[in-house]
């Protein structure tokens, strides 16, 4: 993979989130990949923020996009080498307070294995 490529996967993976599409973001995956985040420990504390796999990564989306149906993530800044991409973003939801947000995306073969999301 390029960095060019790494960023071409991270705007559709912002398309597709911001589109609520959850069968054209996990396609974006690969079957055993994995996903952190504080969201989930706080949601789902059972998981303690880690995820893995399609099927629960479609569980947790489905789950926020029912939850908050206004959901979507404005890019503001992208850094990207041979295997991943660091993106930042601002999430947006009607009635929260904005709140910036760091992630990771890990790619490897043109899939994501790996996404970890910072915030505080």
């Amino acid at each position: 993979m390029t960095p060019k490529l790494n960023h071409k996967i991270a705007l559709e993976w912002f398309e597709a989130f911001n589109q609520h599409d959850l069968e054209k973001l996990l396609k974006l995956y690969h079957d055993n990949a994995r996903h952190y985040s504080p969201k989930l420990k706080v949601h789902k504390p059972e998981t303690l923020g880690l995820i893995q796999g399609k099927e629960e990564l479609r569980a947790w989306w489905k789950n926020a996009f029912e939850r908050l149906p206004s959901l979507v993530y404005e890019p503001t800044n992208f850094i990207s080498n041979e295997s991943q991409i660091f993106m930042e973003y601002i999430r947006k939801v009607d009635g929260e307070e904005h709140m910036m947000v760091g992630e990771v995306l890990e790619i490897v073969n043109g899939l994501i294995i790996s996404s970890r999301v910072y915030h505080s």
